[in-house]
């Protein structure tokens, strides 16, 4: 056997030009990443390269994926590339797979440098589907926009990386593997960790576990129904909620992770977790939740199949946050939401008088104002919530979260969520995805919007629809000044607001792999009519929204993919 130091090599590469990590990262095709010569390691050597020698040799990083189709293969070259970089601990989910938050979690526990996150998160998996990298840093949130940039640069001019080709790792095993570098004083060590532990821990220094125990196995206890759509977060569902929290196996349904997510789309909404939806119909389920493929986002559903939207649900658990003890002990600093977010959070700010905050779309946003001590609870509208335990998103926080709500007050998701509408008012909101829309006519659509929306004459427009009449009040393009460091995030969404507080939002999705995401968001608020079907009150505003954007002209799409 040869145990001679393994050999660091210097690769000669050519750079690509389309390495420009989004809001959640590079993603791509699969084939994208096999097929495109060193296409994998030049974005891994561009993550290294951007983070100075200095703090990079000897350092600590964390490593994990979502199970996802090519996540093994790419763990062995980040493991082999970190090494051959300076990196002197990599710290690696059992089995390569761990979830965001856990990610999260592990990178503030440890004082990690930052973490490599293998997943596209909620968007199809395969060797058909996606594949993504995310680059998380010493906070445990997503890197700012000054990191990716970098990132962006140094991969355009890419000559060679450094790796360690003959090193390998067994990502099955629990525990330390050491290994004997050329030129270096000290060995490379990989740690391969139980990464559901390190969180559930955290999770029992947040929630009351003994309530929660008694709800979900206790004389009277609920009944749930927890999908994991062959994501990341099915052991930490299985093991949190099942052996710890009593609630029976079963509850847990598609909690095996599978590399192409048992061939559906892990994106826990109404159209893409259509089944748990209809399987919570019959009403023997008390408490329904999904989760996407790297467990970062959750829907939740009431008896029947009660749909809590996203805005609502945020908004409701800002309204009870002392139900959750973490709360009780750190007090709460500051709310936020993301632009496109319904403004229900905002009216529980209000009456609480708590600062709250209106971000672009992407958590690097909240995590700034967390470090500074300004935000303890947000949320997206895309199925994201969570608080400053972390600096990401988290599903199955937000499911506990809830279920101390119902723990403490006794009472039905739905009968939560009415009281809530009837004492503040309700905001009636949905989303219109049109995905995979050629990205020229997307890009024409929306600067042609921008132009019609700055006009001045645009605002003071009214638009009149069946016996409903808006006008429009303000009209722009978001922008964003951070209260934390003041730089500016611009071109954050077009924005049109009526004189009765009603929005139409236009928006470009950036986590999608193929072709354009155009996205359409519409809220309204009302005080009176509460208990209304959400589609037939916003149709009004649907149809003007089509008929200032003409999307279905402009992109040849009758209709749109998903409908929240």
């Amino acid at each position: 056997m040869d145990n001679s130091p393994l050999q660091v090599l210097t690769v000669p590469t050519a750079p690509y030009p389309d390495q420009r990590p989004g809001t959640s990262g590079l993603r791509k095709r699969v084939f994208v990443f096999q097929s495109r010569r060193n296409y994998l390691h030049n974005f891994i050597q561009s993550i290294f390269s951007s983070i100075d020698l200095r703090d990079r040799q000897g350092s600590t990083v964390v490593v994990g994926g979502d199970g996802r189709f090519f996540n093994q293969t790419a763990i062995e070259v980040i493991v082999q590339m970190a090494a051959a970089n300076g990196v002197g601990r990599l710290i690696i989910g059992h089995n390569g797979i761990m979830s965001t938050p856990a990610i999260s979690c592990v990178i503030r526990k440890y004082k990690a440098i930052g973490g490599i996150i293998l997943t596209a998160s909620h968007n199809p998996g395969g060797p058909d589907g996606d594949f993504g990298i995310k680059f998380n840093t010493a906070d445990g949130g997503p890197a700012k926009e000054g990191v990716t940039n970098k990132i962006f640069q140094i991969s355009r001019t890419m000559e060679e990386f450094a790796i360690c080709p003959r090193l390998r790792v067994d990502l099955t095993t629990l525990g330390r593997q050491t290994f004997d570098l050329e030129n270096k004083f000290k060995p490379f060590t990989v740690e391969i960790v139980d990464s559901v532990e390190s969180y559930a821990n955290l999770l029992r220094n947040i929630f009351d576990f003994a309530l929660l125990k008694e709800l979900l196995s206790g004389k009277n206890h609920i009944k749930l129904r927890l999908d994991g759509m062959h994501g990341v977060v099915g052991p930490y569902v299985r093991r949190i909620m099942c052996e710890e929290l009593g609630c029976p196996a079963n509850s847990a349904i598609n909690c095996v992770p599978m590399e192409d997510f048992g061939g559906q789309h892990p994106d826990p909404n109404l159209t893409y977790a259509a089944d748990l939806v209809d399987s919570m119909r019959d009403g023997q389920c008390d408490f329904g939740a999904a989760f996407d493929g790297d467990g970062d986002r959750s829907m939740i559903l009431g008896k029947h199949g009660f749909f809590v939207t996203p805005s609502d649900s945020v908004a409701v658990i800002a309204d009870n946050i002392f139900c959750i003890p973490y709360f009780q002990h750190t007090g709460v600093r500051g709310f936020a939401r993301s632009m496109p977010t319904s403004a229900a959070l905002d009216r529980v700010a209000k009456a609480t008088k708590i600062e709250l905050y209106e971000t672009p779309t992407g958590w690097k946003f909240f995590g700034n104002l967390m470090d500074a001590g300004r935000l303890s609870l947000c949320g997206e509208e895309s199925f994201g919530t969570g608080g400053d335990h972390i600096r990401e998103k988290d599903g199955l926080w937000a499911v506990l979260a809830w279920l101390s709500i119902l723990a403490t007050r006794r009472q039905s998701v739905e009968d939560i969520l009415k009281d809530h509408w009837l004492k503040y008012g309700r905001n009636y909101f949905t989303r219109y995805d049109y995905e995979n829309v050629d990205i020229d006519a997307a890009c024409e659509m929306m600067e042609d919007l921008e132009l019609m929306i700055a006009d001045k004459a645009f605002v003071k427009q009214r638009f009149a629809v069946e016996d409903k009449i808006y006008q429009v009040e303000k009209a722009d393009t978001f922008e964003y000044t951070d209260p934390v460091d003041s730089t500016i995030s611009r071109n954050q969404g077009l924005r049109i607001i009526f004189s009765d507080g009603s929005r139409i939002i236009y928006r470009l999705s950036g986590t999608g792999s193929d072709g354009a995401t155009v996205r359409i968001y519409i809220d309204s608020y009302e005080r009176e009519h509460i208990f209304e079907d959400t589609q037939a009150t916003l149709a009004p505003l649907a149809t003007i929204a089509l008929k200032i954007s003409q999307l279905h002209h402009r992109t040849g799409r009758s209709g749109p993919s998903v409908i929240t």
